[in-house]
């Protein structure tokens, strides 16, 4: 009969092992995802597959310069240096949740020497005042987890490595979208340094016909004004753009890691083609963009801490054991006659703790709820961003064929102009409105060029830049501490 009970008693622990009271989980629901994005248009095909450029995705843009930049963020923004690090300490939390599974074995040892008191209490007769004492020994214990918080602990942080790895993935994806971003402006601003010094260099041959003309008493003084001031305008325009490229100069050195006092990229005008960005079907974004799978393994996280509080109000079964060896310093320690061992299970059970176990679980399912809502967030967050990336791009691009055409009659009005004033049939105030209106015009393409460039950056930074949940690191990749395996 005893026999009978401890047989049964072992059965109902081996079905109980494999038990876990975190609730099954599933990915938190969201809107109905629409079958084609609204802003796209006829203009931007989309098709079912991920076709998104993988790897380097700035390369769509064909820029050597950009390329170069590019990879110097990946080796020394340190941003990114300090994502890494980040998801190196998720890994080893890991592996730290990991270690309770297996069986624990603790060593120990002591060689002291001892004096007791001639008056202690119930001494025997003969006994020494002084004696030695050595002892070693040690402890193996297993928690049984019978109710899976361990296994939900180390669930918990699994998933919480990898929200970190798809952390660094956004964060990686930001630096890279931010130095492509900066760089277009700093071309932009490369494109207009140049229109302006061409200006200038317009305005001071009109401002010599000008003076020739008010030397000649064909022109008057107000004339030669408006050559000087609109001349000293364009000047100062210019350093204007100088002064601002300066900035984004700076800004793209802290980005490869540089100081900026030691960075500089050589002025360069040529022109960046928008590369056509496929952009898929929206089902396929939840899978694309790693601030996504970040929020939903947070979810998961959370899911299996609700496990982990839950096993909080049944008793913890743990096997211990200790063994070693204990003498006085009389004879050999490791010797059979002073082994001392004793071996068993052990229960920890809270009686009345004032409602801590409930609170804790409903922190927990709190968190839970709250992670979901979280992941739906990131999900209309990430529908938002390439809704208007590609409304940008859009109008964007109708705008500038506009503004193409506003330039060809700028110019051919400057020029009209220009000739009426030199045939006297003019003032030369006709010329300096329409030269500024040519400018401005042509300014204003540029900027829309740069825009342009820019909203494509955007759109392929909303769509993940190529990234896919394929990427996410896996169990086993998490649990290596080794940051060399990352």
């Amino acid at each position: 009969m005893k026999r009978w009970k401890q047989g049964a008693a072992l059965i109902g622990s081996a079905l109980v092992a494999g038990c876990s009271l975190a609730p099954d989980y599933q990915v938190p629901d969201v809107p109905p995802v629409p079958v084609s994005f609204k802003e796209a248009g006829p203009w931007q095909l989309a098709h079912p597959a991920d076709t998104m450029p993988r790897g380097p995705w700035w390369s769509v843009y064909n820029d050597a310069d950009l390329n170069r930049l590019e990879g110097m963020v990946e080796a020394r923004n340190p941003t990114i240096a300090e994502a890494v690090a980040a998801y190196d300490v998720a890994r080893a939390d890991v592996a730290q949740a990991a270690a309770p599974l297996l069986p624990q074995v603790i060593s120990s040892g002591g060689i002291a020497a001892n004096q007791q008191s001639e008056k202690r209490p119930l001494r025997r007769p003969g006994q020494p005042n002084d004696y030695p004492s050595n002892v070693l020994g040690a402890t193996i214990g297993y928690d049984l987890d019978l109710w899976g918080r361990l296994r939900n602990g180390l669930a918990a942080q699994s998933a919480a490595a990898q929200a970190s790895g798809a952390d660094l993935a956004t964060i990686r994806l930001s630096m890279h979208a931010e130095l492509a971003t900066d760089y277009t402006s700093l071309r932009g601003f490369d494109a207009q340094e140049k229109l302006l010094r061409e200006a200038v260099e317009i305005y001071r041959k009109a401002l010599s016909i000008t003076q020739a003309r008010y030397d000649g008493k064909i022109a008057s003084g107000l004339d030669v004004a408006q050559a000087e001031d609109q001349l000293e305008a364009t000047q100062a325009a210019e350093t204007e753009i100088l002064a601002q490229r300066a900035l984004y100069e700076h800004a793209i050195a802290s980005l490869v890691g540089q100081p900026a006092s030691s960075f500089a990229i050589a002025p360069r005008v040529e022109q960046i083609a928008v590369p056509n960005i496929p952009t898929g079907v929206p089902s396929t974004l939840l899978q694309r963009r790693p601030d996504i799978a970040a929020a939903e393994r947070r979810v998961a996280a959370a899911n299996a801490i609700v496990g982990v509080a839950r096993a909080a109000f049944y008793p913890d079964i743990s096997l211990s054991a200790l063994v070693g060896f204990q003498d006085t310093g009389q004879a050999a320690l490791l010797s059979a006659p002073f082994t001392f061992w004793t071996i068993g299970p052990q229960m920890f059970f809270p009686l009345f703790e004032g409602g801590l176990r409930r609170a804790q679980e409903a922190a927990a399912n709190a968190q839970l709820r709250g992670a979901g809502e979280a992941y739906r967030s990131a999900v209309l967050t990430a529908f938002q961003e390439v809704e208007d990336s590609l409304s940008n791009l859009r109008i964007l691009g109708d705008e500038l064929r506009q503004e193409k055409a506003a330039v060809i009659s700028a110019k051919r009005a400057a020029d009209m102009a220009m000739s009426l004033y030199r045939g006297g049939a003019t003032n030369y105030l006709d010329v300096v409105q329409t030269q500024a209106a040519w400018l401005d015009a042509q300014r204003t393409e540029l900027s829309l060029e740069t825009r342009e460039l820019q909203a494509s950056v955007q759109l392929v930074r909303a769509l993940g830049g190529g990234w896919t949940t394929r990427d996410l690191p896996d169990a086993d990749m998490v649990a290596q501490t080794d940051p060399s395996a990352s």
